[in-house]
């Protein structure tokens, strides 16, 4: 093996450079991510406003690297964005499931759009960017949508959802995310853990959840 240099693929008797092997290695501890976020307790996450924090945080990990990446802000297609603002009146007047309902198809809008315009990427760069925030979001959907299956939520239409603008703007995907993720998810937490002694009595999954 040359010093410092390079790796042999046995596989196919082809060089395997250095940056290949990180590539993979980024890719196996995203995965690793996605894996531990699915299998913890949901106390893990609805009842622990620090873990929520946690997560929310590696958004800015992303504008970082968004920075550090020429031309990374310029998306090669646009990206429905859907509304995240919180209208406190509708809110009120929706049940439970109906606010997990709006939370998980307003992420998968995010995951679709973001998976959408990293398959026209050619920066690297910027590909990888795009397949971090998109793993980002696809933790929280495993997240909500195991509370839906814990609360016997039936999977809504698309009309539970409303899509706003489209944007070609990777710094305004992350500010819309970042959004969502305070506004509806963050009061949803609230909401169920004031609606608790309602859900235990549906499931025994979810008894003690916040206690």
């Amino acid at each position: 093996m040359e010093e410092g240099c390079r790796l042999t693929d046995h596989s196919c008797g082809t060089p395997c450079t250095q940056d290949r092997v990180m590539a993979y290695s980024r890719l196996l501890l995203l995965l690793i991510g996605v894996i531990y976020l699915v299998q913890a307790r949901p106390t893990d996450f609805w009842c622990n406003r620090q873990a929520r924090k946690t997560m929310e945080k590696k958004i800015q990990g992303l504008r970082t690297d968004m920075v550090a990446c020429v031309g990374a802000d310029t998306l090669p297609s646009p990206v429905q964005l859907p509304c995240v603002w919180v209208h406190a009146a509708e809110w009120a007047n929706q049940t439970l499931q109906q606010k997990c309902a709006e939370v998980v198809e307003a992420l998968r809008v995010f995951r679709n759009g973001v998976q959408g315009t990293k398959n026209h990427s050619t920066s690297e760069c910027q590909t990888s960017l795009l397949e971090k925030l998109e793993h980002h979001i696809a933790n929280y959907v495993a997240i909500v949508s195991r509370l839906q299956t814990q609360n016997g939520t039936v999977t809504p239409s698309r009309s539970a959802v409303r899509n706003c603008s489209r944007v070609n703007s990777t710094s305004k995907v992350l500010q819309q995310y970042g959004y969502l993720l305070k506004g509806k998810l963050e009061r949803l937490s609230v909401d169920l853990r004031d609606d608790v002694p309602k859900v235990e009595q549906r499931t025994t999954a979810t008894k003690g959840r916040c206690s």
